[in-house]
């Protein structure tokens, strides 16, 4: 056996619901699929789908707090529903995709909008004002299953009982299974990957101190404190 350098980092993993662990191996996330958070960051609402990564220990579970990140003074929430990947796959036709599907969770994109605005205008990739550390809470996964695979629902963020995001899975331009599909067209996808599908409107800055919870209707929530 060969000898490691250092001693190899533990896996990432989130708790399912009804037990266990959801080993993960990489976090994609679709870029503008609400039509109204597409019109508030001012960009066009036909845009086809595109995505972007963030590291797997970007995840945070459990309701840990997380950190007020550096290099940013315009950090804000997104809420998105998280698909979690049971079955590997390349160029999945849609009307398979859900087969691929082991479950769903509620996940915070959070983002260093300062940074992200600075990189657009450049024409630079967005891994720094998206994959830093802790940028990624997550809720307990709840295997398909059990709930099935929801098309439509409330999706909502409040800061401190002050609700700031609202929308309906419905609302989203690329449903669940034509995003694998498109995604499956570039990238193998397997089993412990992560799909970040996407924000509605009212995204926002958050502060040290701010409590921040997540929830879709049918799903479940995400909670965590800016430390």
């Amino acid at each position: 056996m060969a000898d490691f350098l250092f001693e190899p980092h533990a896996p990432v993993s989130i708790p399912i619901a009804r037990g266990g662990l959801f080993a993960v191996r990489r976090v994609y996330c679709v870029g503008r699929n609400y039509a109204e958070h597409i019109k508030e960051m001012g960009n066009d609402v036909k845009d086809p789908p595109f995505f972007f990564a963030k590291p797997a220990d970007a995840v945070v579970v459990g309701g840990a707090g997380i950190d007020y990140p550096p290099q940013t003074s315009d950090f804000h929430h997104e809420v998105e529903l998280v698909v979690a990947i049971g079955k590997d796959g390349a160029d999945i036709a849609a009307e398979d995709a859900l087969t691929h599907v082991y479950g769903y969770a509620c996940g915070l994109d959070m983002t260093r909008r300062d940074l992200q605005a600075v990189a657009k205008k450049a024409g630079r990739p967005w891994e720094m004002a998206k994959g830093f550390d802790q940028s990624a809470p997550i809720g307990t996964i709840e295997p398909a299953e059990a709930i099935g695979h929801p098309t439509s629902g409330a999706i909502t963020l409040s800061v401190n009982g002050e609700e700031r995001q609202r929308g309906d899975l419905g609302d989203q331009i690329w449903s669940v299974p034509e995003t694998i599909a498109y995604l499956s067209q570039f990238v193998t996808l397997r089993a412990g990957d992560l799909i970040m599908t996407g924000t509605p409107a009212g995204v926002g800055p958050v502060v040290r101190g701010d409590r921040i919870e997540g929830a879709i209707a049918g799903v479940g929530t995400v909670r965590t404190v800016i430390g």
